[in-house]
């Protein structure tokens, strides 16, 4: 079982040269970079491949953290191992899309014309998955190397999530991964609010009316939380580049 305070632990004999704590170190936060090699694995390189390379970030990564800066150690190195990644990918050659993202990336937009005529807005994930027969996974997979809908840069509501943290660079995989782990580090009530309003498309006084609150609870709640993803999507970048 993971150990956080061992984690920490073991990182400091680590950056002291501790050869031995590195190797542990390594070992424990593996899901961490297979979790970011997954993201790349229709570019075109394979898994096993990506994971070599993003031990190299998270190596990087456990040579300059420093715990009292407060940040989490996976928040600071997913940046450094995505980074070795897409380094790795630009320096291969171009992004390859496989025939079957192409696929279900064309049935996908398909369906979403249709739905948009006859309901005048967007279908959800849901009902596109259940549509098209895809994962969710899948589904995002095929969006994303097709075009930016369905990621945090596209239109919910009023406006996108990623406008209201300050994003300039919202193509980066690398945003993107960093505001859904802001997203999941939220208190609940402050996810949920998220959640309907950005992903559910849903407007502040539906919300209020699902919770059995005031609008100006909610309003305020989601004030809150937009400020708290902001501080750790900055947070995130200033890691990226240190």
């Amino acid at each position: 079982m993971y150990d956080a305070e061992k984690n920490v632990l073991m990182l400091g004999r680590a950056r002291e040269g501790d050869g031995e704590a590195l190797r542990q170190v390594c070992e424990n936060n593996m899901g961490l970079v297979r979790t970011v090699a997954f993201a790349f694995r229709e570019r075109g390189t394979e898994l096993e491949d990506l994971i070599q390379i993003g031990t190299i970030g998270l190596i990087k990564a456990i040579r300059g953290y420093d715990p009292s800066y407060g940040t989490v150690f996976s928040t600071y190195a997913v940046p450094l191992i995505m980074g070795e990644i897409k380094k790795f990918i630009r320096d291969d050659g171009p992004v390859k899309v496989s025939r079957r993202i192409k696929h279900d990336a064309r049935m996908i937009l398909h369906f979403r014309e249709k739905y948009a005529s006859a309901n005048d807005g967007e279908p959800t994930v849901q009902e596109i998955c259940e549509q098209c027969g895809l994962s969710e996974e899948d589904a995002v997979t095929a969006l994303d190397a097709a075009s930016p809908l369905l990621s945090f840069d596209a239109e919910y509501g009023d406006t996108s999530l990623e406008n209201l943290v300050g994003s300039d660079n919202i193509e980066k995989m690398l945003d993107k991964m960093a505001l859904r782990q802001a997203v999941n580090a939220l208190e609940p009530t402050e996810r949920r609010i998220i959640l309907l309003r950005y992903f559910r498309s849903m407007t502040q006084t539906k919300v209020a009316q699902m919770l059995g609150v005031s609008q100006v609870k909610i309003s305020r709640c989601e004030k809150k939380a937009i400020e708290h993803l902001r501080d750790a999507l900055t947070e995130c970048r200033r890691s990226s580049h240190s």
